[in-house]
């Protein structure tokens, strides 16, 4: 939610149980501009809402399925990030190959974050990921339509925490 939170554009996945994607998305109380579900989904939470069978089996199967759902509701989403939960990072789940599998297939941006919450001291490295993740896979890949022309004197700020907007 502190990274990723501002990006109303594309929609976050919560990879986990439900109670954990609530935790995570739950305190973002952003403004922002646009129609929600159309072209802003800063407020909507989406989860994998993992269970017991999907702790033993695998999630992958069920996170594919959930991005094709997400594409057919909301088709007009510039991308989605999957971020995943304590229980990913413990089983492993490959959300990496699910990312690159789904980008081909719907043709937009599929972002993996491994930001699991016991990841550093308070959950510091997990900021630290997602930050790299959207340097890594967004920053390459996004419109260069000139909307706002560059200078020399430019500074970008990631991870700006919008606790009451």
């Amino acid at each position: 939610g502190v990274v990723w939170g501002p990006i109303k554009d594309m929609i976050h996945i919560s990879h986990g149980p439900v109670g954990c994607g609530q935790y995570s998305r739950g305190g973002r109380r952003n403004y922002y501009i646009g129609t929600t579900g159309v072209n802003t989904f800063v407020t909507m939470n989406f989860t994998s809402d993992f269970q017991e069978k999907d702790i033993v089996f695998g999630g992958d199967k069920k996170l594919s399925t959930i991005i094709d759902e997400i594409e057919t509701l909301f088709p007009l989403n510039r991308g989605i990030s999957i971020q995943s939960e304590c229980p990913i990072g413990l089983i492993g789940d490959d959300i990496e190959a699910v990312s690159k599998k789904k980008t081909v297939e719907i043709n937009k941006l599929i972002t993996p974050v491994r930001c699991e919450g016991f990841r550093g001291v308070s959950q510091s490295l997990g900021h630290h990921i997602a930050n790299d993740v959207i340097r890594d896979w967004v920053l390459s890949k996004r419109d260069n339509d000139n909307s706002f022309p560059t200078t020399p004197y430019d500074v970008a700020i990631i991870g700006d925490y919008n606790i009451g907007g």
